[in-house]
């Protein structure tokens, strides 16, 4: 499924995998997606910013731009992986403290559509709020790629063998 001209931020937050989202990037660009990405402050020590900008051509933004600077588009669709704990807990609860949470909880409203691939371990995943705040995005139409058949949390301090990264993409609405 090609998606000519279409608009896909990346949103990449703080996590080991995070040094592998160009997978994801490839695995968009093959489906003809523009690719964005969008990293939370934390994650650009996880990312390689100059490698991602020459794979997407465009500039990895972190930062709400200045008033000076010309708005970038918007997005036609937003994938966040891997997602955070604090990433997920705080887009549930509106939290916009960084240009990425910012476009995050603004999306929903704009009818953007969002899919948010976790990586958490088991023992976060078993906190209340998080189980609550996935069930607040999941009731806003927020596709939450979370438990059997899509990403089920790891053992603390263990890792994850196969994050599903073409499971995000293959989870976005058909295009217009």
């Amino acid at each position: 499924m090609t998606r000519p001209g279409q608009l896909l931020y990346v949103i990449v937050c703080a996590a080991g995998l995070a040094s592998d989202v160009g997978h994801l990037v490839t695995l968009a660009q093959d489906a003809g997606w523009t690719v964005q990405i969008v990293a939370t402050p934390s994650a650009l020590d996880f990312i390689d910013v100059p490698a991602l900008e020459k794979q997407t051509g465009r500039p990895v933004r972190s930062q709400y731009r200045k008033p000076h600077e010309p708005k970038p588009p918007r997005a036609d669709a937003i994938i966040c992986a891997p997602a955070t704990y604090n990433t997920i807990n705080k887009f549930a609860h509106g939290i916009a403290d960084t240009y990425a949470l910012g476009l995050l909880s603004e999306a929903p409203g704009l009818g953007i559509p969002v899919v948010v691939l976790p990586f958490v371990n088991t023992a976060l995943a078993a906190r209340v709020p998080f189980q609550r705040g996935v069930d607040q995005l999941r009731a806003e139409g927020v596709r939450v790629l979370l438990g059997p058949g899509e990403y089920e949390p790891h053992p603390p301090s263990a890792g994850a063998d196969d994050y599903p990264w073409a499971l995000a993409l293959e989870s976005l609405p058909a295009p217009d």
